[in-house]
């Protein structure tokens, strides 16, 4: 056996004892960020950019000035590594988004705030000074309500804006919410009966349905076979109709007479 052959057969061995010995190294340990087809999208700034479109880009960056932080006391305040990961994941996640967001807000020439709402910053108040499972639950029940809130208006966005450089960001933000709120739900102490509820359904258009007595009425007045009585008249006539014609031809009134040359 050839010394070149001996070292690719030694290096092929070493890879896969790796990879047994290792399980762990090759698969992630969290779920990552789902990638859709965003270079179908273009991102030129062209299109009408409304005023819904500018508040949602100032949402998508309050939303990591808050979360940030969040995520970083997560992982030194708790004492459940299920929730310190839970706040790295999300976190970092809010790094590499909010980078996504202060480019589109930059071409589209939107002003972004550098700090937290009053809201969010009472909520980062109310995790500085819980401690132990108090921390974990205000923090996985805060982040899951404000994710449950921004997910319908991403999909507003997504589905109604007329700029491009909008339409790309909003569709990345819903992979992202939608990712963090698998995650936080993970931690398996999200409070759902707590969440607010989905309206009613907005009441049907079409025009109401006949009442059930003026349907048995009608039917009352139709034969069994479903037909009026004036269709029945009609159809009958005109089969009389056809046999006496039909009968006129085949038995002429009188003979013809022949012919002689």
């Amino acid at each position: 056996m050839a010394a070149t052959e001996r070292r690719w057969i030694g290096l092929v061995v070493g890879v896969m004892a790796m990879v047994l010995l290792q399980p762990q190294a090759a698969q992630a340990t969290e779920p990552g960020v789902p990638d859709p087809p965003n270079q179908l999208i273009t991102d030129t700034g062209e299109g009408a950019v409304s005023a819904a479109d500018r508040d949602f880009v100032v949402k998508v960056r309050l939303a990591g000035l808050w979360e940030i932080p969040a995520g970083q006391m997560a992982q030194e305040k708790s004492k459940d590594p299920r929730i310190q990961q839970i706040g790295k994941d999300i976190a970092a996640q809010h790094v590499v988004l909010d980078k996504l967001d202060r480019a589109a807000a930059k071409k589209l020439g939107i002003t972004l705030p550098n700090a937290p709402n009053a809201d969010q910053q009472g909520w980062l108040g109310e995790m500085r000074d819980a401690e132990g499972t108090d921390f974990d639950q205000i923090y996985i029940d805060r982040l899951r309500a404000a994710h449950g809130k921004i997910f319908p208006a991403i999909a507003t966005i997504r589905a109604s804006t007329r700029n491009d450089t909008v339409r790309k960001l909003a569709q990345r933000a819903n992979q992202f919410v939608m990712t963090h709120m698998t995650l936080l739900e993970s931690s398996n102490i999200v409070d759902f009966a707590a969440l607010p509820t989905a309206p009613p359904p907005a009441a049907a258009t079409t025009a109401a349905a006949p009442p059930a007595a003026a349907l048995a009425s009608a039917d009352s007045n139709q034969p069994a076979g479903g037909l009026s009585s004036p269709v029945v008249i009609v159809v009958v006539l005109a089969s009389f109709g056809a046999a006496i014609l039909i009968t006129r031809k085949m038995w002429p009134g009188q003979p013809r007479r022949r012919r002689y040359y």
